[in-house]
Order: C-alpha cells, then sequence, then structure tokens
C-alpha cells in the first residue's frame, strides 16, 4: 500500500500539452488549477499561454496571477490561438 501511495504521487506526464500546462500552474504560482492550465493548453498554443504567464509572473503588482491569466485569456480570445473553436 506504502509503494502505491508513493507511485500515486509521482507526476504522469505523457504530452506536451500537459507538461507546458504544470508550467504554466508552476510559473502563476497556481498549482491548485493545474488540471485547468493542462486543459487551456491542449486547446490553445501552449507556448502562448506560457509567455503569457511569465510576463504576469514578471508583473510585481499582480496579487493574484490566476486570476489575472485568466480575465486576460478571456477578454483576449481573439489574440490567442485555439485549436478548435468554441
Amino acid at each position: 500500500m506504502d509503494e502505491l501511495r508513493r507511485r500515486g504521487k509521482e507526476s504522469h506526464v505523457y504530452r506536451k500539452y500537459q507538461l507546458l500546462g504544470l508550467e504554466i500552474a508552476k510559473t502563476l504560482g497556481d498549482e491548485k488549477h493545474k488540471a485547468l492550465y493542462i486543459k487551456l493548453a491542449k486547446e490553445s498554443v501552449p507556448e502562448e499561454l506560457l509567455a503569457l504567464a511569465k510576463r504576469i509572473a514578471e508583473n510585481r503588482e499582480v496579487k493574484n496571477r490566476g486570476a489575472y491569466f485568466m480575465k486576460i485569456i478571456t477578454e483576449d480570445k481573439k489574440k490567442i490561438k485555439w485549436r478548435k473553436e468554441s
């Protein structure tokens, strides 16, 4: 049982978008919502999202980086390239 618990805590990254989604969550300091960032990375161009997350993380005035990131994404849907139209 201990072995199963240990293995369950390890990361299971199989695709590039999963890794980039986790990097976005880590950059924003919002690991709690990592599944959301993985989904966004899957549905869009993840490199653009990662670049946006890095710009937000560098801004010292932003208190809640995850919320600000989502606000920018929802306001600028036309600027971000999405893989499938919603």
